[in-house]
């Protein structure tokens, strides 16, 4: 049997296992203890039988007509009789018996004292200078019946109360351990956007410098991730500037030199400097995502949200490719209406950008605020669909894009306790890839 792991199991075994093993020493010692009085008891109760009984009979058949005859006590009811006694002259001849007494069980008179068979245990006793004895059995079985109802006496309640003992053990450990089981619950709750100290104060003096060590830890991690994410964000910051400034002289430079070479190689320049601009772009939003709070304390109409990022595109898509489904009624929800865009706008970059060019890209607002994004295209195997919302990943190396649009997704919907999730084909489709965004709460 593989031994409990955890805590709680260990102490309840080990405390639950000390007392029965507690419970049933004493038991036997008490019934070994009760054994050895219960002898003495029984043993004291023959030998004062015998000097009742033999003073007694002595007066009866002293000086009485001997006829050669045994004498048998008769009794007032019947009964069953744990002591049994023979009394005899100096020849052996059974002068005086109990009722329910068999001669052949009595073996004869030796000296005064306790003797035993298989069967007997006897006391023996004379008088008169041994023209009388007596001798008085107890059944073995009697005694070993005694001992026997004592010893179930006393471990019945262990059957009974052991498991009760054991619950209750098991119970109070479980009550006991509650703060370690609310400190694991709060530091599993912590995450890239929740890194404030956990509470200690209810935890035992223990694993108090274990709350203290894992609070340190949690407050560098906090300092290291802020500094990662402001680096992140300067940096996409502060390049726009520079890249923007180039992308002017570039597009200067297209426009007046002649020479075709070095207007092909303006070009190239201006497709890296754009690249590179997208690039910071989807930085600071990964660093939006990442850094601020995605809800808000009054709710917003995604409706109205959606609309403004559909008008955005319908700027920049020129095919009209994009196929938009609201509800006439408004959604409310507490997300951030900033991080919401920032979402809704990956979905549709990413299924502008990879989709089919020629088949429309349809975006869909459900009345409980779930937005589906569906576009034409091939279908993404199942390995590959898994790791789409990791930073950087891309199907095609080669193609337009940062990899960062569906990791950003992936980031809010994190944040906000929703899900993304991710299917192709579409539903409904043999072909195509859908992008389903559920918020949790709205």
């Amino acid at each position: 049997m593989r031994f409990a792991r955890s805590l709680q199991g260990r102490l309840a075994f080990a405390i639950g296992s000390s007392v029965a093993l507690v419970w049933v020493i004493t038991a036997l010692i008490t019934a070994s203890t009760i054994r050895h009085e219960m002898d003495e008891v029984f043993d004291s109760a023959l030998e004062e039988t015998a000097q009742r009984i033999l003073p007694l009979a002595v007066q009866e058949l002293f000086g009485a007509e001997d006829d050669g005859t045994e004498q048998l006590i008769s009794t007032l009811r019947e009964h069953e009789e744990f002591l049994t006694y023979v009394v005899r002259d100096r020849a052996g001849r059974v002068l005086l018996r109990s009722h329910d007494a068999n001669t052949r069980d009595f073996p004869p008179f030796q000296k005064t004292g306790f003797s035993q068979t298989e069967t007997h245990i006897f006391y023996f006793d004379a008088a008169l200078d041994g023209d009388f004895t007596i001798a008085v059995a107890e059944p073995l079985w009697h005694r070993d019946e005694a001992a026997r109802e004592t010893l179930m006496a006393l471990g019945l309640p262990l059957f009974f109360l052991l498991p009760l003992t054991l619950g209750g053990i098991w119970l109070l450990l479980r009550i006991m351990l509650g703060p370690l089981r609310g400190f694991r619950d709060e530091v599993a709750a912590r995450d890239g956007r929740d890194l404030t100290p956990v509470d200690t104060g209810r935890l035992p003096t223990e694993i108090t410098p274990v709350a203290e060590a894992v609070n340190a830890l949690l407050e560098r991690l906090q300092r290291t991730l802020e500094a990662e994410r402001s680096f992140a964000a300067n940096a996409a910051h502060e390049l726009r500037t520079p890249v923007a400034a180039a992308l002017a002289q570039i597009q200067r430079l297209q426009a007046e030199t002649a020479e075709d070479a070095t207007r092909k190689r303006a070009n190239d320049v201006e497709i890296s400097l754009k690249r590179l601009n997208r690039l910071s772009e989807k930085l600071m939003q990964m660093a939006r995502a990442e850094g601020a709070s995605l809800r808000v304390d009054t709710p917003h109409d995604l409706v109205q949200v959606l609309g403004m990022v559909a008008d955005d595109f319908a700027h920049v898509d020129h095919d009209n490719r994009l196929e938009l489904n609201l509800p006439d009624q408004p959604v409310m929800s507490r997300i951030d209406p900033d991080a919401f865009a920032i979402a809704v706008r990956n979905l549709l970059e990413n299924a502008l950008r990879h989709g089919d060019a020629s088949a429309p890209v349809s975006m869909e607002l459900g009345k409980d605020g779930t937005v589906k994004v569906v576009n034409a295209g091939s279908v993404v195997p199942p390995d590959e669909l898994q790791t789409l919302t990791q930073r950087f990943a891309r199907r095609d190396r080669n193609a337009d894009g940062s990899g960062l649009g569906l990791a950003i997704v992936q980031v809010i919907a994190d944040g906000t306790g929703g899900r993304l999730e991710l299917c192709s084909p579409a539903t409904g489709r043999t072909d195509g890839f859908e992008a389903i965004l559920h918020p949790a709460q709205f």
